[in-house]
């Protein structure tokens, strides 16, 4: 009779293999834990979302996905107000119903605020665009006080400055015969809107023949001279102390032609634009008006001058 050989283990060996596999496993799990490993570290490790690019696991190094970086709002002073309106908050390109639509923003959207225009509000709507929208569609979190907008601010008081300018332009003498002008001024700010100014130009004046009347008949006269003019005047600013000042300005003077020397008036208007301080341009139309002529036979001439010049404050 063939003895049957048993692969079955007896219950005592049974439990003893059973211990020594758990022992054998306790060790394993108290090396790695001196190893720094977490304890579970024999399961798939999960994705860390930490900052840091990588680092060290054991004797591996797991790659980590760096956190989104965020833009950081746009931060342009304390005052911001948030739309209160429907849905639909229109946000215009300036101050006012006619000005084109620059977007549309839902309600509770909040902005930094730039200036104010009576009802309207400037807003920054990114670092490189701006809007304006009605004060009824939003409400004001910070006092708005002191960003009224002007387009044409009071800068500075030039009161007690003086001025040097430079000009040139074109010279209609009585309004037939035009030629280059040249010439420059002098000029004082007695108060902020008052400025007295002396100036010297000089022109070339060329009329092709013409009937002139005279006490003995008609004759037929060309016009070739030169003219040197001075004028003392006084000029009103209309908006003193700011960057484009525009004035009104009559004044009295002679014209020397022809070996003779005429009284003459002057009527003006023009703007200054400042570029700096005490820096700006000038440009303005003139009216010189003096008489010629013998006696019995003088006539009116309305000279009118063109001209763009530099100014320096000082």
């Amino acid at each position: 009779m063939v003895a049957k050989h048993s692969h079955a283990l007896a219950p005592g060996r049974r439990l003893a293999v059973a211990l020594v596999l758990l022992g054998l496993c306790a060790g394993a799990a108290a090396a790695r834990a001196e190893e720094g490993a977490p304890l579970d570290s024999l399961a798939a490790p999960a994705v860390s979302v930490e900052a840091t690019d990588t680092a060290p696991l054991g004797d591996s190094t797991v790659v980590r996905p760096a956190a989104p970086v965020m833009n950081p709002p746009l931060q342009v002073g304390s005052r911001r107000v948030r739309l209160t309106g429907a849905a639909r908050n229109v946000v215009r390109s300036g101050p006012g119903d006619t000005y084109a639509v620059v977007g549309v923003y839902k309600a509770k959207t909040e902005f930094p605020v730039f200036a104010k225009s009576g009802d309207w509000i400037g807003v920054r709507l990114s670092e490189s665009e701006t809007g304006w929208v009605h004060r009824s569609l939003c409400k004001e979190l910070d006092d708005m006080e002191g960003l009224e907008f002007k387009p044409n601010p009071r800068l500075y008081s030039r009161t007690g400055a003086f001025l040097l300018e430079g000009y040139t332009g074109g010279y209609a003498f009585d309004q037939k015969s035009n030629s280059l002008v040249a010439g420059g001024r002098l000029g004082y700010y007695v108060f902020d809107r008052l400025t007295v100014e002396g100036g010297l130009s000089w022109t070339h004046v060329h009329r092709p023949a013409e009937i002139v009347e005279s006490l003995f008949g008609l004759s037929l006269e060309a016009e070739d001279f030169h003219m040197m003019f001075y004028h003392f005047m006084a000029t009103y600013e209309l908006l003193p102390g700011r960057q484009m000042v525009p004035y009104l300005s009559a004044g009295v003077g002679s014209s020397i032609m022809r070996g003779e020397s005429e009284p003459s008036l002057n009527f003006g208007a023009g703007t200054t634009m400042y570029l700096s301080r005490r820096t700006a341009v000038r440009w303005e139309v003139r009216d010189y008006r003096f008489k010629t002529g013998a006696a019995n036979t003088r006539q009116t001439h309305h000279n009118v001058e063109l001209t763009l010049g530099s100014v320096y404050l000082f």
